[in-house]
C-alpha cells in the first residue's frame, strides 16, 4: 500500500517530478510555437523564414567545407 499517509517522506519527490515534467513540456511547447524554423502550415507558408522581420534573429547556415573567412559579406 503506496499512500501519502504511509509514505510522507515520498512527497517532495513527486513535487519536483512533476515540476520537471511541467517545465520540460512548457519550454518544448515554446520551442515548437515560437521557433521560426518550426512550420505547422506548409500549405499557407511554405518558406516560413523568408517572413523573418529586420529585427528577427535568424541563424547562419554554412555547407560542409566552405571556409567562411573567404565569402563575400553584403555589409
Amino acid at each position: 500500500n503506496l499512500s501519502s499517509e504511509a509514505k510522507p517522506i515520498l512527497i517532495p519527490l513527486f513535487i519536483f517530478i512533476g515540476g520537471g515534467c511541467t517545465m520540460s513540456l512548457t519550454y518544448l511547447a515554446r520551442l515548437a510555437l515560437r521557433n521560426p524554423d518550426v512550420c505547422w502550415d506548409r500549405k499557407n507558408n511554405p518558406e516560413p523564414w523568408n517572413k523573418l522581420g529586420p529585427n528577427d534573429q535568424g541563424r547562419f547556415r554554412v555547407g560542409v567545407g566552405v571556409d567562411v573567412n573567404k565569402t563575400q559579406s553584403n555589409g
